[in-house]
């Protein structure tokens, strides 16, 4: 069939997504790019056609007009495994295909930050993997369960909708259970998960509260859970999770979100500075003691300044950390890490202060700073709050003023003193990272 010689020259040419619609032609998304395969535009009556060939069962082709949403995978052997989501736009079928790829990945084929490896080592607890619709999230699991199944003689249960990436048992024994063929939802599937032995679970996506009480109590009976969310980083990741309780409830879901979750990894694909391809930028927060008391007393907030001073004991690491290395090693373009930053305005100047070869303060050294700055400025008795002390009688002067500054007689050179802020020509203390603000 010509559609199949069309997907796998979209495959061959490194294509994460096929796009199938009515009206339009086939488009692939090849480096982050919607790209045209074809020049003709396909009609109606054959969306359906190539919507048929890609249905499972008779059953779905038989009720193929009455779909309007509808989840599936197909395989062609030389052509490449796919995870396939059938849709009615203007009253026409319209098919989006994601490319699986055959081998299960690696953390280090992906070019993971190597602490997502010792994540996957973890006896207990939960491991959430977030980020935007097409981030990679999916082969990080695979990479993380393929770790695991290397090293543990485990029980590994999965639930996905639809099965992605075919595990083959190594030390580890892998269940692979399909939403909607071997389970009924994500939620039952999840419970029944309790009842077969497991040491590990994953679960393709949590969607609801009810998912996210179970796989709570998954994690504090002791097992290792892995699983997804759409959120963009570590911080709205736990406010998402909290959200999605009754505010009655939300005092006791922080604690046992605090006491069972074990890491956050987030992350976004950017284009390489090659062109070719895109690699990962990922922020990874391990709940360590601190934070998990910040979890608790609700000062969310605080958690990426902890993350970010976490990044030499505990591996952990802001994405605008991982962005700075990526621009250092070349990897990434300075313009494209910018753009994805969480704060551009800092990372900005953190990596111009970085590039002159100077020590950033951390985020937590500036708030020390700031509270310090505080303190000195506190109300004390007898003085108005805010009020900065009164300075002493200047040995030169009458009161608390200094004397009057001396001006140069016109027509006189004007004398000039060192610059205490460094010699003319080189960079002062205060010199580097303003440039940003001020011009070069």
């Amino acid at each position: 069939m010509a559609i199949e010689r069309i997907i796998k020259a979209a495959v061959d040419r490194g294509a994460s997504d096929i796009h199938i619609k009515a009206g339009d032609s086939v488009r692939a998304r090849i480096d982050g790019r919607l790209v045209a395969l074809t020049k003709q535009a396909l009609t109606a009556e054959q969306t359906r056609a190539i919507a048929l060939r890609l249905l499972e069962t008779e059953e779905e082709r038989q009720r193929i007009d009455a779909l309007r949403d509808h989840d599936c995978s197909w395989a062609q052997p030389g052509v490449g495994r796919f995870r396939v989501n059938i849709m009615r736009q203007r009253g026409a079928h319209s098919i989006v295909m994601r490319v699986i790829p055959e081998n299960v990945p690696t953390v280090e084929a992906l070019r993971l930050p190597p602490v997502i490896e010792r994540i996957a080592h973890a006896e207990r607890g939960m491991v959430l993997v977030t980020g935007v619709t097409g981030s990679g999230k999916s082969s990080t699991m695979a990479a993380m369960v393929n770790t695991i199944n290397a090293h543990y003689e485990k029980h590994i249960v999965t639930l996905e909708n639809p099965i992605e990436f075919l595990h083959t048992d190594l030390k580890a024994s892998i269940t692979q259970r399909e939403v909607g063929i071997d389970t009924e939802t994500f939620r039952m599937g999840l419970r029944a998960a309790l009842r077969q032995d497991p040491d590990v679970i994953l679960i393709g996506e949590m969607r609801d509260a009810e998912t996210i009480d179970t796989a709570m109590k998954a994690a504090e009976t002791g097992h290792l859970l892995i699983s997804t969310l759409h959120t963009p980083d570590a911080q709205s990741t736990i406010m998402r999770v909290v959200a999605m309780f009754p505010a009655e409830e939300q005092s006791v879901v922080r604690i046992r979100l605090a006491e069972s979750l074990h890491a956050v990894v987030s992350q976004r694909l950017l284009p390489r500075a090659n062109g070719q391809g895109r690699v990962p930028a990922c922020e990874v927060m391990i709940v360590t003691p601190t934070i998990r008391d910040l979890i608790i007393e609700n000062r969310v907030g605080e958690i990426r300044d902890y993350i970010a001073d976490g990044h030499v004991q505990y591996g952990m690491q802001t994405f605008d950390q991982h962005l700075t290395e990526l621009v250092n090693t070349g990897e990434v373009d300075f313009e494209v890490a910018l753009a994805a930053a969480t704060r551009p305005a800092d990372f900005e100047l953190n990596f111009r202060t970085l590039s002159r070869g100077q020590r950033a303060p951390t985020p937590l050294a500036n708030a020390a700073i700031t509270a310090a700055a505080n303190r000195a400025t506190a109300a004390v008795p007898g003085r108005p709050a805010g009020a900065v002390p009164a300075m002493p009688s200047h040995p030169l002067g009458t009161g608390p003023t200094l004397p009057p500054m001396a001006t140069s007689p016109q027509g006189m050179t004007v004398v000039t003193s060192p610059s205490p802020f460094g010699r003319e020509g080189e960079d002062s203390v205060f010199g580097t990272g303003f440039e940003g603000l001020f011009g070069a």
